[in-house]
């Protein structure tokens, strides 16, 4: 293995359909026109010097290294700012440009420290590079005069150190900020030798830098440099892998030496992210090798006894015999599984297919079930189809944007980087949210309208955008009477028609005004290509699924599914919670969604699995605590999740884990549900395996293995030796083998194998007869159904109201720098930004409890209660209340309700009757879960047990 060097083409590629052909150095060469001389001089091999010029910003021609000479013109123009022309000959190697840039870099280095040989860029530096290129030999100019090389280091952030003597102000670090993240938190402050880069004023830590590590991937020099880098040295060699933090998938490389990583670096061939990255990404991977994994297994017959470190073969043994114990004892359907939407594709079709062949019944389930299940239901019902309509670059065709439920620039930035960067061209925003997310107003950015509604209202929002389509007569009628079921059509008109469903006649229950609803709608409705992007804030409400049918209801009706720039498109919160859907992951569903009564595809599965399958759906995750604490269900295999702490009402999930004779937890760390576990099997994480993950845009792309596993053995390979330990045996030699076989069982992944994924960079679902390389787009031409159905989508509102004892409403979500339960970005530098979960509360509210910023307060609900630190702020509006869930001292669900969506049991985490007080201390609740957690994580010493 050796170091993957990507080349940089100096300027971003031309998306021109006219080809210009031109000759340089002698050498004709033919690009698109726009393109730019340095870049047509790459793509034949010539790489003309440059320090200011990169290929993921556009052109600044301040370096000046990268002049070239034009046959006809005067002077020595730059040839990263210089389009080329028909017929053009270009020199880019004279005497005359081998003196000037000579002279060039001489400036450069007599104002910069001479010390490579101790820098921690020394084999990486561009400059250092270009001083060899250009020849240079001496510098005439000393370091008498006055210069940089004493100014101070900024130390502040916790990932990457800023060393402005090093700096060549070339102002790479800030148009990176600009062009790709789009945060505008670095300028170049004072003016000719003053000039210097500057976070605002203020160190880098206390600036509005989001730490995406776009200006450390611009920095030519060592000014922006990682501190793993600075203590670990170069990397010597590199291996493509998957970000395993949310949705979006982005591609990066993991530079090693040896078996430790260095860093992880965003690759530019990652067809989700194009090269850039996030904070989590970018630098929150330590949480890999942590003290606190768990690499050995363990056992205990309590869950009050101390943990005993065994053998593997111990652990599995002793798991087998307490699954097959407690099936004999309580009966077939007493045990069950929940798969991981953190784990690979292949790894969570293994533990379905345990569930299903070896346990004998379909008690399996998944937290996406959690978050999207809504998405499933919704999209399948209208569409035919269980996924996103659109590719991620989509939104750089987009004219108008509509998010609804989302906050893309914390849950998803990458995503949100790109989103920003087509407003910033000029698209027209439209946000549908109870809380001021950042895309409301941020530089260069604000919404055109913000609806900022009640929580549980999205129904009611929704229809009477859709009235206002019908009653305008903003129906592409062409559009839907070719590509949708006319009677269906009909009879949602007449439905949504009605006077009920005005923005007028809901603006009390949405709580936003009737105008603003009618002009958001008409700007969706008549502003060009219209995409709809919607989160958990659509999904995790009782009426999820209904709302996310409104949404494509709307989105037909005004003819914005099926080209790209336009569609329904869920941002999925976890790395793989797309694959876990499409794996099976559900009681009532194998894969690629279809049902376990169907005869026909079961029968495919039991030919394959050579085992006799159940034709009727099993228990969801709540129906097995149910019956847990009925008594019934005694045994639970639970891979990579965390339920109590993710789950809503924690009493009863606690409860419900309480109540089980063998609860098994494979895992990274002593998690919270570990509390209950029976047997401890260590996991692995995405650094020490092969397989697939799926994100949001149905893109499949490749995991690989960087460090052997920690524990002995990757996830899928533990989940085999259960298997195998139960009387049903696995014998899978490479996790390829997994797909080839899911490939063989499920229509949309019959033209997907690894092979294919390594020679096209991935591949996007359906992939098959009909589209052998993949769909980037849904349904154009038509429905995955036929023809599309509009849904009858009443408002029905929750039953979760408030009252005279519980007057507020909390609404929760995430934040930039933490992700999900916080088990991996809580074990990193990113505690820094976030180091506890706080309550948002307007300071109306504040005020009338007699509230300030960093009180105490108890959040209480029907549910539970918690305590948290209170945050004043404006982002909400009067009556409502906001938290994330990252914390487990927290323990925000424990507060959460146990309602759900009608279709799919997806709890409704975001409407939830609460009261707010002053308080001095924590919840007796949390007292007591902290006293219970400390008795259940004891580990006994393994030479002391024996």
């Amino acid at each position: 293995m050796s170091l993957i060097h990507e080349t940089d083409y100096g300027t971003p590629p031309s998306l021109a359909s006219e080809m210009v052909t031109l000759e340089i150095d002698g050498i004709a060469v033919t690009v698109p026109a726009g393109t730019s001389v340095m870049r047509a001089a790459s793509e034949i091999g010539t790489q003309v010097p440059k320090l200011c010029a990169t290929d993921s910003l556009e052109p600044f021609g301040s370096c000046r290294l990268c002049l070239v000479e034009i046959e006809g013109r005067r002077g020595t123009p730059a040839s990263c700012t210089t389009p080329v022309e028909p017929g053009m000959k270009v020199k880019t190697q004279t005497n005359r440009l081998a003196k000037l840039r000579r002279g060039v870099m001489e400036l450069y280095i007599s104002d910069h420290p001479l010390d490579c040989l101790t820098c921690a860029a020394n084999g990486d530096c561009e400059l250092q590079d270009m001083a060899g290129v250009v020849g240079l030999r001496e510098v005439r100019y000393g370091y008498d005069g006055a210069n940089h090389l004493a100014a101070e280091k900024d130390t502040s952030n916790p990932y990457f150190t800023f060393d402005p003597a090093k700096c060549i102000v070339c102002s790479r670090c800030v148009r990176a900020c600009e062009e790709v993240q789009g945060t505008f938190a670095l300028t170049i402050d004072g003016r000719g030798f003053a000039s210097a880069v500057s976070p605002g004023g203020t160190d880098f830590l206390a600036s509005e830098c989001v730490s995406c590590g776009a200006c450390v991937q611009a920095c030519p020099t060592a000014t922006l440099m990682e501190n793993s880098v600075i203590e670990a040295g170069q990397a010597e060699h590199s291996v493509i892998t998957t970000c395993a933090y949310c949705g979006v998938g982005c591609g990066f490389k993991a530079e090693m030496r040896g078996t430790e990583v260095v860093r992880m670096m965003p690759w530019k061939d990652g067809q989700a992210n194009h090269g850039h990255s996030c904070v989590k990404g970018r630098f929150a991977w330590g949480y890999a090798t942590h003290k606190e994994r768990i690499l050995k297994p363990m056992i205990r017959a309590k869950i009050t006894d101390p943990w005993r470190e065994v053998s593997w073969e111990e652990a599995i043994a002793y798991a087998a015999s307490e699954f097959k114990r407690i099936q004999a004892k309580y009966g077939q359907d007493s045990i069950g599984g929940i798969t991981s939407s953190r784990c690979t594709n292949e790894e969570t079709y293994l533990v379905q297919k345990l569930v299903r062949a070896g346990f004998g019944n379909n008690n399996v389930d998944t937290c996406a079930r959690v978050c999207h299940s809504p998405t499933g239901y919704g999209l399948s019902t209208t569409f035919g189809t269980s996924a996103g309509t659109q590719d991620f670059d989509s939104v750089m065709q987009a004219d108008v944007i509509l998010v609804i439920g989302a906050n893309p620039t914390d849950a998803h930035p990458v995503f949100g980087s790109r989103m920003k960067k087509r407003l910033r061209e000029g698209a027209r925003l439209i946000v549908a949210d109870p809380r001021r997310i950042d895309l409301v107003r941020t530089p260069h950015v604000e919404a055109d309208y913000h609806l900022q509604l009640k929580p549980g209202a999205n129904v009611a929002l929704i229809n009477a955008m859709a009235h206002v389509v019908v009653a305008e007569g903003l129906v592409a009628e062409d559009y839907v009477a070719e590509r949708c079921d006319p009677v269906e059509f009909a009879r949602w008109r007449a439905f949504i028609a009605e006077q009920r469903h005005s923005p007028e006649a809901v603006e009390a229950i949405t709580g936003v005004p009737a105008a603003d609803v009618r002009a958001a709608t008409r700007l969706y409705a008549t502003g060009g290509n219209a995409a709809i992007y919607y989160g958990l804030g659509v999904t995790e409400h009782s009426q999820g699924s209904t709302m996310v049918m409104g949404m494509a209801n709307l989105a037909m009706a005004t003819g914005n599914v099926g080209r790209e720039g336009v569609g329904v498109n869920p941002l999925r919160g976890q790395n793989n919670v797309q694959g876990s859907c499409d794996m099976g992951s559900f009681p009532h569903e194998f894969t690629g969604y279809r049902h376990v009564s169907n005869d026909a595809v079961r029968e495919s599965f039991e030919a394959v699995w050579n085992v006799t399958l159940r034709g009727e759906p099993g228990l969801r995750i709540p129906n097995m605590l149910d019956a847990a604490v009925d008594g019934t269900f005694k045994g639970l295999y639970i891979q990579g999740e965390d339920i109590a702490q993710s789950d809503p009402d924690i009493t009863h999930v606690t409860a419900g884990l309480a109540a089980m004779e063998c609860v098994v937890v494979q895992d990274l760390f002593l998690n919270e549900t570990a509390s209950f576990a029976h047997v401890f099997l260590p996991g692995s994480s995405f650094l020490e395996k092969d397989g697939t993950f799926t994100n949001a845009e149905r893109r499949i792309s490749m995991v690989r293995q960087a460090l052997p596993p920690m524990a002995v053995y990757a996830d899928w390979e533990v989940t085999m030796l259960l298997s195998n330990a139960l009387g049903y045996p696995m014998d899978y030699k490479h996790p390829s083998e997994i797909m080839d076989e899911i490939a063989r069982l499920t229509p949309t992944f019959a033209g997907v194998s690894f092979e294919k994924i390594e020679r096209l960079g991935s591949v996007q679902w359906p992939c098959n007869d009909k589209a052998p390389e993949g769909t980037p787009t849904m349904h154009v031409g038509g429905f995955v159904r036929g023809k599309g159905r509009f849904a009858i989508t009443e408002f029905v509102p929750t039953d979760e109201r408030t009252s005279a004892r519980f007057p507020l409403i909390l609404t929760t979500g995430r934040i930039l720098s933490q992700y999900n339960v916080g088990a991996q970005t809580r074990r990193t530098e990113n505690v820094v930004w976030h180091e506890e979960d706080l309550l948002e509360i307007h300071p109306f509210d504040a005020e009338h409890r007699g509230i300030a910023d960093g009180d105490w307060v108890s959040l209480v609900s029907r549910a539970g209660e918690t305590s948290l630190r209170a945050k004043i702020s404006d982002r909400m509006q009067p009556g409502v209340v906001y938290t994330t869930f990252h914390n487990p001292e927290t323990a925000a669900n424990v507060v959460t309700t146990d309602y759900s969506d009608w279709a799919t049991n997806c709890p409704e985490y975001k409407v939830t009757a609460v009261q707010v007080r002053l308080t001095n201390h924590r919840s007796g609740w949390q007292d007591r879960y902290a006293a219970m957690r400390e008795e259940t994580t004891r580990v006994t010493d393994p030479v002391a047990a024996e």
